[in-house]
């Protein structure tokens, strides 16, 4: 069941090894077809939402049983992010050097989505989503290119910080021991608190680490979800630890922690090189850098750094068809929007 739900499936969240790590934090896992969605109550109610990140471009012929869904499951509205390609921007505007040509070697999962489809997700009772959870743009990287080419492709400052960081002897080893788990986890506690960002738990990372981890000698990559982790240390001390996902011929870049000391050393420019390589050495095609702002990124944007520090390496950057709402409950889901943007500011204003 694993091989024949996976091989549908294009992105990590949709395959069957996240849907097991899902039910183990208690949310309600339906695996409809070719598509994965995920049940979450709204707090105090026994109203859900619905959600299916990066699956497929919804049909007509998908509505009517994601409607029986919703109903069945008590849901306010389901959200669709679809992993469809709309647009392919320039990654670094220097030079057509860091333009990417995935041709036929580095296919991303579909083609890009032509306007006219997009109008028609209107036309299925779709509405453009009141709260996107997945950014509309990441980063891609085409690892089949050689190292020299990569780095040539960079930016001299992310160039210039990567020697930095091994002038330093910083050192960036995959350890998936409970030990580097560990200092992940106290990494990412500290990251949160400094960049007041919001996170997910430490219990949702331990059971994700869990279910998903690589398994010594294991390279059955084909069909199946694995977790690495990865660590810089500079004088024995763990600077930066990120979570590295694999699945099929793409590495990703969803979770990643660092301390605030010693940046002078740029441990994080090495990790990301050091990654880029360790994707390479797996003989993946592609590395998605899990996330980027727009084209025309705001500098005061809280991002903008972490924006451009991906953007250093030369990748391309990728727009994705956005997200969608189908609408169950047409009422409550008015009353939904206003709470939710309620909530939010309160979040950002710290109380």
């Amino acid at each position: 069941m694993k091989n024949d739900f996976n091989k549908h499936a294009t992105h990590p969240l949709q395959t069957f090894e996240w849907g097991e790590f899902r039910k183990k934090t208690g949310v309600n896992v339906i695996q409809l077809n070719e598509m994965q969605i995920t049940i979450h109550k709204v707090p105090y109610t026994f109203w859900t939402i619905g959600y299916v990140p990066k699956g497929p471009l919804p049909t007509k012929e998908m509505i009517p049983e994601l409607e029986k869904i919703g109903k069945k499951e008590n849901c306010i509205f389901i959200q669709l992010e679809p992993n469809i390609i709309l647009n392919r921007h320039s990654g670094d505007e220097r030079s057509e050097d860091s333009r990417i040509d995935f041709g036929q070697r580095a296919q991303l999962s579909q083609a890009p989505l032509s306007g006219a489809k997009r109008a028609r997700m209107t036309d299925m009772n779709l509405v453009s989503a009141t709260h996107p959870l997945f950014t509309k743009h990441t980063f891609i990287l085409d690892l089949t290119k050689s190292e020299d080419e990569l780095l040539k492709n960079m930016h001299p400052k992310t160039r210039y910080n990567i020697k930095v960081a091994q002038k330093h002897e910083v050192e960036v080893i995959e350890d998936n021991s409970d030990e580097a788990f560990a200092e992940y986890l106290r990494l990412t506690k500290e990251t949160t608190n400094r960049q007041g960002f919001f996170a997910h738990t430490q219990q949702y990372h331990r059971l994700m680490w869990k279910t998903l981890k690589s398994k010594p000698a294991n390279d059955e990559r084909t069909n199946q979800l694995t977790a690495h982790l990865l660590t810089a240390k500079y004088n024995s001390q763990t600077l930066v630890a990120w979570i590295l996902l694999v699945f099929k011929d793409t590495l990703y870049y969803p979770y990643g922690a660092s301390s605030s000391k010693h940046r002078e050393v740029m441990a994080s420019n090495l990790m990301m090189w050091k990654t880029i390589k360790f994707g390479k050495k797996l003989g993946l095609k592609k590395f998605d850098m899990w996330g980027a702002l727009g084209p025309n990124p705001d500098s005061k944007d809280t991002w903008y750094g972490f924006h451009r520090f991906k953007q250093g390496y030369g990748p391309k950057l990728v727009e994705f068809v956005g997200s969608y709402d189908l609408v169950i409950n047409p009422v409550l889901y008015q009353l939904y929007k206003i709470a939710d943007k309620l909530r939010w500011l309160y979040l950002k204003l710290g109380y």
